[in-house]
């Protein structure tokens, strides 16, 4: 076997998450066509994926300036759709600590959903890799890069064809998230956040603003929480014997 070296497994990272690549391109497609809608400039909404990088916040974003929402709605409905990425963070954080600023700040600002699926996966089958963070970079970096492509196409085919955001392309991006969430849910306080979220959602889907789907975000993360971990559980019921 060959040793491991940061090209390898900046390569590692990059080929396994191939896949997502291939279920985020319809959404940033969809993204690109969208921003007209927002009364944005072609440019405008290269720049927010090139600087935002978060697909949903963007999309909620957009969405909300087609409505002619306040900067305060946008501003906090994007703040609290991304606080997921806390928990990916601290997470992730046991496998990054030891990093410079430089490495920490800049895989920060790479973690989206796939990468955290990819990588945390990646660092429970290899917790001890000194390398761990160049897989990590691969991941991200083709993320970014695979974002920022398809996003420059669907604003230049949007242009052209102002009904593409309305030709099913949003269903890729449904299965990417499904083979995302249902690897993590070996465990009840995540069964639980996930499937509380999905009601609360289901319920208040007629809310405005998508004002529904930050509920179910916040009831969801707060159901998870709240739940005793298994590991604490078991040191609790040790110290009580």
């Amino acid at each position: 076997m060959l040793p491991k070296t940061p090209l390898s497994e900046f390569v590692a990272g990059t080929r396994d998450t191939v896949p997502m690549l291939l279920g985020a391109a319809p959404f940033a497609i969809i993204f690109g066509s969208l921003t007209p809608s927002a009364h944005l400039a072609l440019w405008q909404g290269q720049m927010m994926s090139l600087t935002v990088f978060a697909g949903s916040s963007q999309f909620i974003g957009v969405g909300l300036m087609a409505s002619a929402a306040s900067m305060l709605v946008i501003w906090l409905a994007t703040f609290i759709v991304n606080l997921r990425h806390t928990l990916y963070a601290a997470t992730l954080l046991p496998q990054v600590r030891h990093l410079p600023f430089r490495w920490r700040w800049l895989l920060g600002f790479l973690l989206t959903d796939e990468t955290f699926a990819i990588v945390n996966s990646h660092y429970i089958r290899h917790p001890d890799n000194p390398l761990g963070h160049w897989y990590f970079l691969g991941s991200g970096l083709a993320m970014y890069i695979n974002w920022q492509c398809w996003t420059l196409i669907g604003l230049i085919f949007g242009a052209a064809f102002p009904q593409l955001q309305n030709m099913g392309l949003d269903y890729a991006m449904v299965v990417t998230f499904i083979a995302i969430v249902v690897p993590q849910l070996t465990k009840v306080p995540q069964l639980a956040a996930a499937l509380t979220a999905g009601a609360v959602a289901y319920l208040l889907q007629g809310l405005p603003y998508k004002l529904g789907l930050l509920a179910a975000i916040a009831v969801g993360v707060t159901v998870g929480l709240a739940l005793p971990k298994p590991q604490a559980q078991t040191l609790a019921n040790q110290e009580n014997a």
